[in-house]
């Protein structure tokens, strides 16, 4: 498995790692009560697929305070437990942001380092690998009531948790260009993260804003949503979309419908021909093929050090790895998926 450094902190991530908001199972908002989760999870089949990602060279486990409100991080800890996995030899990251417990913001400095200390003892260690803010929204209630802006005691506060040996980087996550923009000068990240997938390019296509920041400053960029929930594996059949469970945010999710599911599907039969069968990559496996093109591409971008697909089970991890296991993509073959895709 390929290591690929986390900006300048000598931190090295696999290529692919395992996105955890999966193992958080259902979950709705507080705030406005729609589900911010996903359907419930085995451990057992956890386990199986955190196993098959170790076997395959993965160190990089993405997890956040609200991934069920804390479950996900205590499900990783017992996983790897379980699995006998050194400390050390893993980069935790998780995130702090949505959660934000009895506090106005969840940028309160004081509850960040509340969550900090919760995370720590959820996730069975004395240090966080990558500790992200998980928006960039800054601005805020106060305690009186009042907007405040929170961005650089925020800062202070994640540069402070490094300086006690808490924290190893420092990373922000954010859904706008704008807010990046804003935060990344403040807060000084050594990583950043956002969705990049062949149906959503923006933050790591040539010419972005966010790719300039990368630039800038010497992030790197952690691409969540490789294969866009599975829309990019061809699971879904647009002639019967998915239903989800309660609880499950892609029961709330637009593109899970016919017309979308439709024309994924009529793109991925040219990609199918253009890269031949599936053989030709040294698999007979669909899904693990249509993987490895759709995590290949993301990892095709400068700046991108880790994509990190979810996963339920053994199989689903299986399929994820493919790509760290096939020879990089060509920076031809990119630019026709990109054309495919996002022209």
């Amino acid at each position: 498995m390929e290591l690929r450094p986390v900006g300048t902190t000598g931190i090295k991530v696999s290529v692919i790692g395992f996105g955890c908001w999966t193992m958080g199972g259902p979950n709705w908002s507080v705030a406005n009560g729609q589900p911010i989760g996903w359907a419930d999870v085995d451990e057992d089949d956890i386990v199986a697929g955190i196993k098959a990602g170790l076997d395959a060279g993965v160190n990089h486990w993405d997890n956040a305070d609200i991934y069920g409100n804390g479950r996900a991080e205590r499900l990783l800890a017992s996983c790897l437990a379980k699995l006998g996995v050194a400390r050390d030899s893993q980069v935790i990251a998780t995130k702090v942001g949505h959660f934000k417990g009895t506090a106005p913001h969840a940028y309160d400095p004081a509850h960040i380092r509340n969550q900090c200390e919760q995370s720590l003892r959820n996730l069975r260690t004395d240090h966080i690998d990558i500790y992200y803010f998980h928006h960039g929204t800054y601005v805020g209630p106060g305690y009186d009531g009042r907007d405040h802006d929170y961005l650089h005691e925020a800062a202070a506060t994640m540069h402070s948790l490094v300086k006690e040996g808490k924290v190893r980087a420092i990373g922000q996550s954010a859904y706008s260009d704008d807010d990046f923009e804003r935060a990344v000068p403040v807060l000084r990240p050594h990583v950043l993260q956002n969705k990049a997938n062949l149906r959503y390019g923006d933050f790591i296509r040539q010419g972005s804003r966010c790719r300039r920041l990368c630039e800038q400053h010497g992030c790197t960029f952690v691409a969540f949503g490789p294969l866009d929930q599975g829309i990019l594996l061809d699971k879904f059949d647009p002639a019967n979309p998915p239903a989800f469970e309660p609880g499950d945010y892609r029961a709330n999710r637009k593109d899970f419908n016919a017309a979308t599911l439709g024309h994924v599907r009529a793109a991925l039969a040219q990609v199918r021909r253009r890269f031949g069968s599936t053989a030709a990559l040294g698999t007979t496996d669909d899904t693990a093929f249509l993987s490895s093109i759709a995590s290949r591409w993301v990892l095709s971008h400068p700046h991108v050090c880790s994509a990190i697909p979810g996963f339920r089970n053994a199989r689903q991890a299986s399929c994820n790895v493919r790509a760290a296991i096939d020879a990089p993509m060509s920076a031809a073959d990119a630019a026709w998926l990109s054309d495919l895709f996002l022209a």
